[in-house]
């Protein structure tokens, strides 16, 4: 990292970013130096956010070395399946033989029982504060008191799941990147619950791609059983379906969407896989 660029990843706070209010590229000024100008916000093509909708994201160009498209970076969401990252990294840091029979099929496939076991190994929401002090997380903290049990309601942003990813590409023991990211990238279409989980990044990007979803609110069973392709806090909604798509694009950018949803699932993943395409869109030349 240039000691003298502002990155915005490594800001505390987000300078005039009101809720679901876009700011232009241009005026992050909080984010990145004047040596390092962010491109005009007329050279990028505009993101709508579908009505039902309520989004957070970052596209952080490590090319560039800056974000490039952001909304709502600070905002926070319950977790659902993402958190299943700081479980992963506190897991393959802290323990000297790792249970790769637990951490493949939870990052693969987004196995539940799989990070219940290695949340409850790790000390529950000590996971969460390990990780948050040890990657210098703002926005990120444990499940509410009351559901200790309930790592899918984590409280996370979009800046913060950007920084996780930073962390595993630029930080992290080589040996727990490669372990991390081999499993994102041959994330299957089905995830160990039925459901479909290419949506946003997997059907809106083209490869390669490291993946990790989230969804929740949508029930135990999905409406319609994924088939694989044969070619392939107080602040925080505890109410509402979540849908998140994360990953890392190619090896250059980061991409971070987290929605809270009020459609049915089927058009919720299309709403979020338009959006998907609409931040690629507007953050890839």
């Amino acid at each position: 990292m240039v000691a003298s660029v502002a990155l915005l990843l490594s800001a505390p706070a987000v300078a005039g970013c009101a809720p679901e209010a876009e700011v232009p590229v241009a005026k992050a000024a909080s984010f990145v130096s004047a040596a390092t100008p962010s491109p005009s916000p007329t050279a990028r093509k505009p993101v709508l956010v579908p009505k039902g909708v309520t989004a957070g994201y970052v596209v952080f160009d490590r090319e560039l070395r800056k974000v490039t498209v952001y909304r709502n970076v600070h905002k926070r969401f319950r977790s659902a399946s993402v958190v299943k990252l700081l479980i992963a990294i506190d897991h393959l840091e802290d323990v000297a033989k790792p249970d790769l029979a637990l951490l493949q099929p939870m990052l693969r496939v987004s196995d539940d029982n799989a990070a219940t076991a290695l949340w409850r190994r790790g000390g529950q929401g000590k996971i969460i504060l390990r990780m948050a002090k040890r990657i210098g997380l703002t926005d990120t903290s444990p499940p509410p008191a009351d559901k200790p049990g309930f790592w899918g309601y984590t409280a996370i942003s979009a800046l913060d799941i950007a920084k996780v990813y930073r962390y595993i590409l630029e930080k992290a023991d080589p040996k727990v990147r490669t372990t991390i990211l081999t499993q994102l990238r041959k994330a299957d279409q089905c995830g160990s619950d039925g459901f479909d989980q290419y949506f946003g990044i997997p059907r809106a990007v083209p490869k390669p791609w490291a993946i990790k979803q989230g969804w929740s609110g949508y029930g135990s069973v999905p409406p319609s059983k994924c088939v694989r392709a044969r070619t392939s806090s107080a602040d925080v909604d505890f109410t509402n379906p979540v849908l998140h798509t994360t990953g890392v694009l190619g090896n250059r950018y980061i991409l971070v969407l987290l929605t809270t949803q009020t459609t049915p699932w089927h058009d919720a993943t299309k709403k979020i896989t338009k959006l998907t395409k609409d931040i690629y869109r507007a953050a890839v030349p």
